[in-house]
Formats: structure tokens, C-alpha cells, sequence
């Protein structure tokens, strides 16, 4: 006879590991069917402050890993020479000061691990095939992603998806809703052996560059050991290695920062921005990609996933103490605190690729109001959750957005 869990995760991404892990901490039986072998290469490679308070819960210190300290984001626009510079410590009162670039391979598998010291039992290498929430408990069935295929069902009282883009229940539900009117898709690669003053003065702050181009963006992330992650994001038009070179090809600044350097081959990754309609029911709740994923230009997708795992542990862990995880609302409340977060970056990220935004804020060079600038800041560190913050008031209160 199949053992019940108390909850069965879908995704050991950083959604899936820290819920598993909160639960894990809170005396629940969590299993997590992940599809890879950790460590695997992802992209995504930069933090926002809000997540040390996160990762302090999950018992994990990216300081002693060690990774590169990111004290802000700067904005360029080579066409004009602008250049602007936020830095999280001038942001509103208690917005942490400083969060870290990583190697994604490296901190998806820390989170995993203490996810497994917290008891999380994890099975790498099984992809789900089968789901089935029914009103006594949910059925899973998993198979082997090497050599001969063998499956595991496995069945529990409450189901987390956390499959990332994948977003398995939502595919399942047709309940995938797009945002078309954000970046439609990304190009990248990662260049080694920056040299070494180009790598120290990168380090220096560890700020994320984000330079402005045609209908679109690029981004420059600076890690440890003389590693520089870049990649174009497009609004329209093809995506592709060849428009990635001819960005690289037209940048002074590129030019410097990568010569002699060696470079990856260019990948591509779609599935740019939407939502999922249908992000918690009867014994399942989405959380991660898996309930919503949103053009990356602020690098929201961790905070997001994060406050997603906290918030999902909160409420189901007292509900399966008092046997009330069946509950169709039981989420709801973290679908309402959710939304704000999701809400304050769609409406930001509109306004970045059709408004006077990059013009009028991130590139200005002054701001009418200290505080404004300041909310700008708070924001880009995903502190989101506030009700002290002019800029993201202003954002909320636009009766329009797209």
C-alpha cells in the first residue's frame, strides 16, 4: 500500500525547495519529485535584497558559499551616453542594503540540500506523468529520466506545483494566460576568463547592468571568478544567437568588458510572461513560475518564488495540523498577497517597454522628490509588500496599465 504524505512537491527550483524545506521544519512529510540531476545549469543568476531575510529561514549564507555581493543596478543607454546608478542602500527605511549575483546551478542546489537537512525526502531524475487531485488525497505517478523507465505513484493530503515554466497543472487546466505586451523572449551566453581588471572592477559593486536597446534590453550580471552572464531580451522581431552578436558587435562597452574573454554558445528561452489562472483549488496551490512568470528585467522571479513558499507554509501548515488542507480557499489569502507583488512589477515592467519610464526614471538624472527615488529603489529590490512607497502607489493607483 502506497505511504500518504502530508504533501507531495512538484520542482526543487528555489519555490519548490523552500517550501519543501518550511514545511519539512514544521514536523510535515514532504516529498519532492524533481526531473533533474542537481547541480544543472539555469539562468536567472540574480538575486534581490529581500531574499536574505528568505534564505536566513532557510538556513542558508550565500556570504559563506562565497558569492559576489550586488549593491544595486545600473542603467545605460549607449545610444545617448546616459548612464544611472540605484543603489539598495538608498532605498526606503528597512529595505536590506545588498543581495548576491550566483551561479544558479550552485544556489538551486544549496536550497535543495537544505531542503533535505530540514527532512524533505527528494527524488532527482523523476518526471511527473500523471496527476490526479482527487477529494481524499492527490495521486502522483513519476518516472525515471535514466536508463530503463520506472514509475512511482506516490499519493498525499495537499499537492505544491512548483514545475516552473513547465507549469504542470496549469498546461493540465488550460489555465496558462500570457502578458503579450512585455519581452517575448531571451538569447544568451556566458563569457569566462574576464580579465583581470575587467573582473575586478565588475566585482567592485557586483551591480547588474541593464543597457537599453531597440524594443528590447540587455542585461550584464558579474559573477566570482572572472564570469560575466549576458543576455538580450526583445519585444518583437527574431531572437537569436545573430541578434545577439550584432548587439555585442555594436557595444563599446561589451566590446571592452568581453575582449579575450571566451564565450558560450548562445541558447534561447521562451515562454516569456503569463499567469496562471487557476493558481490554488481543492488540495493544490501553484506556486514559482508555476503560478506566475514575468519578463525578467527586474529579476523579480526569486522574490516572487520565495514570498510564494513562505506564504504557502504559513497557511497549510496549521491547516494540515487541524485536518483542514481540503479546503477549496485555503489560499486564497496568499492569492491576495501575491497579487500585490505580481501587480507592482507587471504594471512596472508595462511601463518599461511602453511608457516614458526608462526616460523619465531610470535614466533621469534627477527625481522631483528624494522619497520618489527612493521608492524606485525599494521596489527594484522587490520590497514590495509596504504601503509607504510613492513610486509603487503611483504604479497601482494608473487606471489603466495594458
Amino acid at each position: 500500500m502506497v505511504q500518504l504524505e502530508d504533501v507531495i512537491v512538484i520542482g526543487a527550483g528555489p519555490a519548490g525547495s523552500a517550501a519543501a524545506n518550511l514545511l519539512a521544519q514544521a514536523g510535515h512529510r514532504v516529498l519532492v519529485f524533481e526531473r533533474e540531476h542537481f547541480p544543472r545549469f539555469h539562468i536567472g543568476e540574480s538575486l534581490l535584497p529581500t531574499e536574505l531575510s528568505s534564505l536566513a529561514r532557510l538556513g542558508v549564507d550565500l556570504d559563506a558559499v562565497p558569492c559576489l555581493r550586488k549593491r544595486g543596478a545600473v542603467f545605460i543607454d549607449e545610444r545617448d551616453g546616459r548612464r544611472t546608478s540605484f543603489s539598495f542602500d538608498e532605498g526606503l527605511p528597512g529595505t536590506p542594503g545588498h543581495a548576491h549575483q550566483v551561479e544558479r546551478a550552485t544556489f538551486d542546489h544549496l536550497l535543495l540540500q537544505a531542503a533535505e537537512r530540514a527532512g524533505a525526502r527528494v527524488r532527482q531524475g523523476h518526471r511527473v506523468v500523471e496527476v490526479e487531485v482527487g477529494d481524499d488525497a492527490v495521486r502522483v505517478v513519476a518516472e525515471t529520466t535514466e536508463g530503463e523507465p520506472t514509475r512511482v505513484e506516490a499519493r498525499a493530503r495537499y499537492l505544491v506545483d512548483a514545475s516552473g515554466h513547465k507549469a504542470l497543472l496549469a498546461r493540465q487546466a488550460k489555465a496558462i494566460e500570457p502578458y503579450r505586451d512585455f519581452g517575448r523572449a531571451a538569447v544568451f551566453r556566458r563569457y569566462t576568463g574576464l580579465r583581470p581588471e575587467i573582473a575586478a572592477e565588475l566585482e567592485a559593486r557586483g551591480e547588474i547592468i541593464i543597457k537599453i536597446v531597440d524594443d528590447g534590453w540587455m542585461w550584464m550580471i558579474p559573477l566570482l571568478g572572472g564570469q560575466l552572464s549576458l543576455g538580450l531580451v526583445k519585444a518583437s522581431g527574431k531572437v537569436e544567437a545573430a541578434t545577439l552578436d550584432a548587439e555585442i558587435a555594436a557595444s563599446a562597452l561589451i566590446q571592452r568588458l568581453t575582449a579575450g574573454a571566451e564565450a558560450s554558445p548562445a541558447a534561447c528561452i521562451g515562454n516569456f510572461s503569463y499567469r496562471n489562472t487557476a493558481p490554488y483549488g481543492r488540495r493544490y496551490a501553484c506556486i514559482g513560475d508555476a503560478a506566475c512568470f514575468l519578463d525578467p528585467v527586474f529579476s523579480s522571479g526569486i522574490a516572487l518564488a520565495f514570498a510564494g513558499a513562505e506564504g504557502l507554509a504559513e497557511l497549510l501548515g496549521p491547516a494540515l495540523a487541524d485536518d483542514r488542507e481540503a479546503e477549496a480557499e485555503l489560499m486564497a489569502p496568499l492569492g491576495e498577497h501575491m497579487e500585490r507583488g505580481y501587480e507592482a512589477f507587471r504594471r512596472f515592467i508595462y511601463r518599461f517597454y511602453h511608457s516614458g519610464l526608462v526616460d523619465n526614471i531610470l535614466l533621469a538624472e534627477r527625481h522631483g522628490h528624494q522619497v520618489f527615488r527612493q521608492g524606485v529603489i525599494s521596489v527594484l529590490a522587490a520590497d514590495v509588500w509596504r504601503d509607504d512607497n510613492p513610486f509603487q502607489d503611483m504604479l497601482l493607483r494608473a487606471r489603466r496599465w495594458r
